[in-house]
């Protein structure tokens, strides 16, 4: 019996890309007065406590092969680092122009499928990747003149979240995904517990006022949350369905720019707003396009 139901799937989905921005607009407000390390702990933290009941319930256990428990750790590993980009670039950045950057990913991941991985990648898709990398210049350009190198940070995230999608994506199916994400946490937790204990940075929650902690509980659960529905709405629609709705999130993380700090893109970075939502949108377009082609058709790129 088929278990899609794609309306449910679009819902859920839209409340990942609302919840998405919100926690980013969170760790904004947070990066000014709490150490990276003690934000990225939260984070993980949170993430495994929240998800250890359904794990329980589920009676999956943490045991995992060899193989793939080296996969987790390399996935959790870029997990770390590429959340630990984007909430450094959004000290600096305004939230919709950081999610705009970091929203060439999917560019990144087609270029590497095709000099990695060997797959076919034809001359429209190509273009298009060209055409998303020019609309990422347009929205850098600016921000790179008012505060320099940090504009390029979520450039890091898009190629670490690139491989972090590879490398979710070659154990997906040997794993449960909420039990991923809580494994994660708990990987994620036992590495930066010491390394927080062991800097000065550590001692910043010593001093942490009762708004600061209940924006860094809002931090790690709305981040949790969000991952959850995003999981959820697989379950419901497919992959092709959904991956163009991810694109709402630059208008949503626009929105919650301007009303939380009252930030909103210039002229020329609305362009590459726009440009690189078009390009990434033909893309996906594309693929399911190609996706519904007889295997023994070749496809006119």
């Amino acid at each position: 019996m088929s278990t899609d139901r794609p309306f449910l799937g679009v819902l859920l989905m839209l409340a990942f890309c609302v919840l998405a921005p919100l926690g980013d607009s969170v760790a904004k407000l947070l990066g000014g007065a709490v150490a990276l390390g003690v934000l990225l702990l939260v984070r993980f933290a949170l993430q495994w406590l929240i998800l250890l009941p359904l794990v329980l319930i589920g009676r999956q256990g943490f045991g995992l092969p060899n193989d793939v428990l080296i996969w987790t750790l390399i996935r959790t590993a870029l997990h770390i680092v590429g959340i630990g980009l984007m909430f450094t670039a959004l000290r600096y950045l305004p939230l919709a122009d950081a999610l705009a950057i970091a929203f060439v990913m999917p560019f990144i991941m087609l270029l590497l499928g095709h000099f990695a991985m060997g797959e076919e990648v034809g001359k429209q898709r190509m273009m298009a990747c060209i055409v998303g990398f020019v609309g990422t210049i347009l929205v850098i350009q600016p921000n790179f003149v008012e505060v320099g190198y940090p504009a390029l940070l979520p450039l890091g995230v898009a190629v670490v979240f690139a491989l972090f999608m590879m490398v979710t994506r070659k154990i997906a199916r040997a794993i449960d995904p909420i039990k991923l994400q809580a494994i994660s946490g708990v990987q994620a937790t036992i590495v930066l517990l010491p390394l927080l204990i062991l800097t000065p940075a550590g001692q910043d929650t010593l001093d942490l006022t009762p708004t600061t902690i209940w924006l860094l509980l809002a931090l790690g659960g709305i981040g949790t949350a969000a991952h959850l529905f995003m999981t959820w709405s697989l379950r419901f629609a497919p992959a092709s369905t959904l991956a163009p709705m991810q694109y709402l999130e630059i208008p949503f993380g626009t929105f919650i720019g301007w009303l939380i700090f009252s930030d909103l893109p210039n002229g020329l970075a609305a362009i590459g707003i726009c440009i690189t939502i078009g390009a990434g949108l033909y893309i996906i377009l594309r693929e399911r396009q190609l996706s519904r082609l007889p295997q023994d058709v070749p496809a006119a790129e």
